[in-house]
């Protein structure tokens, strides 16, 4: 389990994390999300104390990580995936992380099957690709097999198959009862790979809760409908509703699919199909987070001097 409690870190006069305060239970998989610069880095870099915070704390195990005396054994983490001697070995790199926790060298060896660098694991680190990087980083962080794991990132440098992987693989460490925390951009993914999510923005916490109600909580319920009476209908709705054309279809805005039906029933008119529309992760996201974006760059029009 990870606690973070009234956690603030300031640098200088700039407030990073602003009395952040969220739990991150064993046996799934959490996502941490947020805009650049919301403070997900500094927050996972407090809780492995790589930065002391200015107030609060973070606890790993029930202990901050200090306190912990072989912690690669208790916390694995994947925060730079390039943190590696460019001379040594995948193999070397393992071997003295595991020397550094007194892990068994031949831990070295299962870490790479796992993660799939056996055939490269004598070539030095330095030539590898982002991906493989990752991959290098993903076997350190198993390496005293943590109960506890955070990921910044860990998707970057992926082709397709390596993130279905990379998803795969940790959702099985999470079902071994294993507390995940994962920070990632690739939204699209991350819902399909975490159960649950703590959003942040500008430090500050904007949920914490199941992936499922995130996106419901942060959508208009919207219906698309199908008809042979199509205009009749649009215009019927358009009273009551926002209705907006689709190819063959209109989608309703603000309304359940039951009162389409009533509705529907009540003019006499034909329907082909009636289906609530789901929002995506990335669409109730950009609704949740949009006032707390750091860096907001020009539109396509006005940098480029018209549309595209």
């Amino acid at each position: 389990m990870i606690e973070v409690v009234g956690l603030t870190k300031k640098f200088g006069q700039t407030t990073a994390v602003d009395n952040l305060t969220f739990t991150v239970q064993p046996g799934q998989v959490t996502g941490f999300l947020g805009p650049n610069g919301a403070g997900k880095t500094t927050t996972m870099r407090t809780i492995l104390a790589l930065d002391t915070p200015t107030q609060g704390q973070a606890l790993i195990q029930g202990k901050p990580y200090s306190a912990l005396k072989h912690p690669l054994s208790t916390v694995g983490a994947l925060l730079d995936a390039k943190w590696v001697h460019p001379n040594r070995s995948a193999r070397s790199h393992l071997r003295w992380l595991a020397a550094s926790n007194n892990i068994p060298p031949t831990r070295v060896d299962e870490v790479l099957r796992m993660v799939g660098l056996t055939e490269v694991a004598g070539k030095p680190a330095g030539g590898f690709s982002l991906g493989m990087s990752q991959r290098l980083g993903l076997a350190g962080a198993l390496l005293g097999d943590p109960p506890v794991l955070l990921f910044d990132e860990p998707l970057n440098g992926l082709d397709p198959e390596g993130i279905h992987w990379m998803r795969r693989f940790m959702q099985a460490l999470a079902a071994e009862g294993r507390t995940i925390l994962v920070s990632s951009h690739l939204l699209s993914e991350m819902e399909h790979t975490a159960e649950r999510l703590i959003v942040i923005g500008q430090g500050r916490l904007i949920a914490d809760t199941s992936t499922q109600d995130f996106i419901e909580r942060s959508s208009e319920s919207t219906v698309r409908v199908r008809s042979p009476h199509l205009e009749k209908f649009r215009t019927i709705l358009s009273e009551k509703y926002t209705v907006r054309a689709e190819a063959d279809a209109i989608l309703i805005t603000g309304a359940t699919a039951e009162a389409i039906g009533e509705l529907a029933a009540e003019h006499s008119i034909t329907l082909y199909e009636l289906a609530p529309q789901r929002a995506s992760l990335e669409e109730a996201f950009m609704r949740m987070t949009g006032g707390t974006v750091q860096y907001h760059a020009s539109s396509f029009t006005s940098v480029m001097g018209g549309a595209l």
